[in-house]
């Protein structure tokens, strides 16, 4: 064990620098809007401040806790799922799996404590039903060979239809619901099951088909969350903005993280815990993994817990109270339109602080054998995170309707990816799902109800759907990057194929070949 400690580190030291790098760029762009158009209290100041270094340490603890335990714990259930070619039992596993995770996914805690309208339980629930059974179908579409696409028109269209049916409390958080379940705890876990069972097959297509279950993971809750609309009836609670915090001195500010702590303690241990002991059966009964791997999946699974607790109490603590201040104190200015382009600037670094984009993006890189970059995949997310909160922000101002930006949205998306390669669909529809973590969920959320408080808004209607926004444009923008990559690779092969004939054309005429490049 102090072996394992020992070697990891380097590694922590290395996770610090990238951790650093996603967070800094948020701190200076609030620092510059408190001391310039956006005055907050020093309470509020101070506690965003320690929120943040709690954030870069968690980050740090974390990414390396998830390569250490919860990628070499996915990878080998999924295998040895495969490996028992047992339909029943891949659908039952399948389904408990996905229900277990979500249950202990934080994101999904942080929406249900922010949704008025339906009781926290009533919503989780639901959500891991939905969950569990498209993960089910994720892993069918594997086995069987489906492609991507037909299921995205399918399924989306499906979700269009009951939105028209469904009370437009629900509509928002119907989307919301499934932006933030695939968070730092279901991510790692559902793209390892999903490399360990494309290992099973083999085929030329497994790779691209180890991408997906994200995806389609991401439909899941948000149609559970509309029949659960259609179904159930609202009550009539109302929004609780989060308290802003009053400290005096440094001992008050510690004390307000200090009784935040003991509470993501133990909601992390909840979360973690069904999935140790899933494995933990997998490993009796079947594993039998050696004392040194378990070791480190051990390591792992320790660092991954630090890493959790200390993300989320300085992101629930220290972030959501600013967030949700920033909001209300840019839009309550004559000049409120600022919100937008400051909101656009937030979201396309705040996306690089996401702890399971890391994961994607790294991921992504290790299975195109570098083909595409963890820095395109970044740059492509952290584009389309901006134009969402964006669009969201316009949305805050005026009141549009959610629908008349989600339904062309996807309608581009899935058209698209009938000329993409299926590998760039797959990835960018899990892209759109990992993006909207829970910084976006503490951060970006606080943000927009904070300013559609100021401005006289609806909440659940207007504010509500931001996660929503940053789940839908990086389906297209990560889709049009692999269409600009097919699109440079076709130019090549024809530039290669072009060549023998230029070659033989200039032989014969003795003509030198850069005349006939002229030509």
């Amino acid at each position: 064990m102090d072996i394992i400690l020992n070697a990891s580190l380097p590694r922590l030291r290395e996770k610090l620098l990238e951790a650093l790098q996603a967070v800094l760029p948020i701190v200076a762009i609030v620092l510059v809007l408190c001391f310039t158009i956006a005055p907050v209290s020093p309470s509020i100041l101070l506690c965003f401040l320690l929120g943040a270094a709690m954030i870069v340490v968690g980050i740090m603890f974390f990414t390396l806790g998830v390569e250490m335990s919860m990628t070499p714990m996915g990878e080998r259930v999924g295998t040895l799922l495969t490996r028992s070619r047992s339909i029943p039992l891949i659908i039952g596993v399948g389904f408990v799996l996905g229900f277990l995770i979500t249950i202990s996914e934080p994101d999904l805690q942080v929406l249900a404590n922010q949704v008025p309208s339906i009781p926290n339980m009533t919503l989780i629930l639901s959500v891991a039903a939905g969950v569990g059974l498209f993960l089910v179908i994720a892993f069918l579409r594997m086995l069987l060979g489906i492609a991507l696409p037909p299921l995205l028109v399918l399924f989306y269209g499906l979700i269009f239809v009951l939105a028209a049916f469904v009370p437009k409390e629900f509509l928002a958080v119907a989307f919301d619901s499934g932006g933030v379940t695939t968070g730092p705890m279901t991510v790692p876990f559902i793209m390892a099951l999903g490399v360990g069972v494309s290992a099973i097959r083999g085929d030329r297509h497994a790779a691209d088909d180890s991408f997906g279950l994200v995806a389609l993971c991401s439909v899941g809750p948000i149609l559970a969350v509309l029949i659960l609309g259609i179904a159930f009836r609202a009550s009539d609670s109302t929004y609780i903005p989060p308290v802003l915090p009053e400290v005096s001195d440094s001992v008050e500010l510690w004390q307000l993280f200090h009784e935040g702590l003991p509470e993501y303690i133990k909601e992390i241990a909840s979360s973690l815990l069904p999935i140790v002991v899933m494995f933990g059966v997998f490993q009796a009964v079947a594993l039998r993994l050696d004392k040194r791997t378990l070791g480190r999946i051990a390591v792992g699974l320790a660092y991954t817990y630090v890493g959790l607790v200390l993300f989320l109490t300085g992101a629930n603590v220290g972030f959501m109270p600013a967030g949700n201040y920033l909001g209300q104190v840019l839009t309550g200015q004559s000049y409120r339109w600022v919100i937008i382009p400051i909101g656009m600037l937030i979201g396309y670094f705040i996306v690089r602080a996401e702890p399971a984009v890391y994961v994607l993006n790294k991921q992504v890189e290790e299975v195109t054998d570098g083909a595409i970059s963890a820095q395109a995949m970044g740059m492509a997310l952290s584009a389309g995170v901006s134009i969402s909160v964006g669009l969201a922000m316009v949305r805050v101002l005026t009141g549009i309707s959610i629908l008349w930006f989600l339904i062309p949205g996807y309608a581009v998306a899935i058209g698209i990816s009938f000329v993409v390669p299926k590998l760039f669909t797959a990835i960018a529809f899990d892209a759109g799902g990992v993006a909207s973590g829970p910084m976006t969920a503490t951060f970006l959320l606080p943000l927009a109800q904070g300013a559609c408080v100021a401005v006289g808004g609806n909440i659940v209607t207007d504010a509500f759907g931001v996660v929503a926004m940053v789940a839908m444009t990086p389906l297209i923008t990560v889709q049009l990057m692999g269409l600009a990559a097919q699109l440079k690779t076709g130019r090549r092969r024809a530039a290669r194929a072009a060549e023998p004939a230029l070659a033989g054309v200039a032989a014969y005429a003795d003509w030198p070949d850069d005349d006939i490049i002229e030509l």
